[in-house]
């Protein structure tokens, strides 16, 4: 079951990355330009903030397969869209469709959580968030080498008919889960938010996670621009590229058993930094037109965003166990309005002062992250 899951979480979450990977081809045929650029990839993501802010807290309030089945079904009916729109709105609208049902996957990982044993829930959900995280790293040379051989358009195709395919197999396989609430829908969402509000653990682990993620989207928007602009490559480089980064998703197991051993402020302090690096890393590779060196500080920063994610949720699932999933909503929402933030951040520095600006602009916010950390009592909640 716990393959399942994770099969599930990365083929859903992938449905966020395939526009960012091939932004310098959507773009222009949908006629953005510039800055403008962004909103191929940004609206997505916005999608799925909203999704996890009005969606992602029914966890703790209806039938879990239920509503997972209603947003894999969304999905794909988002995906299809998008391989048939003509124009940017049509286009945008349905990736916004696309972005908020994709949230099945957040509905999935509290859901494991509540189904693991208590003294294995840290290994059980890193082992789901592996797979989540496998699926928005191959997402991105998935989509460059499909698009090399059959046009940007033939990865939503593919991804749609994957979503029919999923939700046959997990109408068959997913266990019924109900949660015990006597709560009302808008007091749930009222119960989310107050849990980010009045809960320090969880506003520190929302803040950091914030700031890794807008890095992680700054640098895997602009990216493609700077492989195909300053390295040369094509779709098929960028996808072997992209490939590459794929390593960093092999972070989120081990995060998961040095959180269940009692690691988690270590662990989190070397993600943090790892983040800084990363970028730092980059302007070095760019600067010495290495791209080794720039897969490298690639892996850096996927392994650090993973491995920081998979702490926090180990964190907030022991938090508040019967509100996992308003916990999981609240949070992963402020999370992915800091990830359109780091997209859209993207154009706009590439575009305004190249890498550097864009490197720079990460290391910014990663380091006020690390400086966040380091205002955390030690007395705090380990997990």
């Amino acid at each position: 079951m716990t393959i399942v899951f994770a099969i599930a979480c990365g083929l859903m979450v992938a449905n966020l990355y395939y526009a960012q990977a091939l932004i310098g081809e959507i773009a222009p045929a949908l006629g953005l330009h510039g800055r403008t650029a962004a909103l191929a990839v940004t609206v997505t993501q916005l999608g799925y903030g909203a999704g996890l802010f009005l969606i992602v807290s029914l966890a703790d309030l209806v039938e879990n397969r239920r509503l997972i089945l209603m947003m894999v079904a969304g999905s794909g009916i988002g995906l299809a869209g998008m391989f048939v729109s003509r124009g940017a709105a049509g286009f945008i609208a349905f990736s916004f469709v696309t972005g908020f049902c994709s949230v099945g996957a957040q509905i999935m990982v509290p859901l494991a959580a509540h189904l693991a044993p208590d003294e294995r829930r840290g290994q059980i959900v890193g082992n789901v968030m592996a797979g989540l995280i496998t699926g928005i790293m191959l997402a991105r040379p998935i989509a460059n080498g499909l698009a090399a051989v059959a046009g940007w358009r033939a990865i939503f195709a593919s991804a749609a008919v994957a979503m029919a395919a999923l939700g046959m197999v997990l109408a068959r396989m997913l266990p019924v889960y109900r949660p015990q609430s006597t709560l009302r829908y808008g007091q749930t969402l009222a119960s989310s938010l107050s849990l980010l509000v009045r809960t320090p653990m969880v506003r520190r682990r929302t803040a950091y996670q914030t700031l890794i993620f807008a890095t992680f989207n700054l640098f895997w928007t602009a990216v493609p621009l700077l492989l195909a602009r300053r390295f040369g490559l094509g779709q098929f480089g960028i996808a072997l590229f992209a490939l590459a980064g794929a390593g960093g998703a092999l972070a989120a197991p081990l995060a998961g058993r040095l959180g269940d051993r009692g690691y988690v402020r270590l662990g989190t302090a070397g993600a943090l930094l790892a983040a800084v690096a990363a970028l730092l890393t980059s302007l070095w590779a760019v600067d010495m037109h290495m791209l080794l060196l720039l897969g490298l500080a690639a892996v850096l920063l996927d392994a650090a965003t993973q491995f920081n994610q998979v702490l926090g949720q180990r964190v907030l699932f022991s938090v508040v166990p019967k509100a996992r999933g308003r916990i999981n909503a609240s949070y992963m929402t402020v999370v992915f309005i800091g990830a359109a933030c780091g997209s859209t951040l993207a154009s706009y520095t590439f575009y305004e002062g190249g890498w550097p600006a864009t490197a720079w602009t990460g290391v910014a916010i990663a380091s006020s992250a690390f400086l966040l950390f380091l205002t955390e009592p030690r007395e705090a909640v380990a997990g």
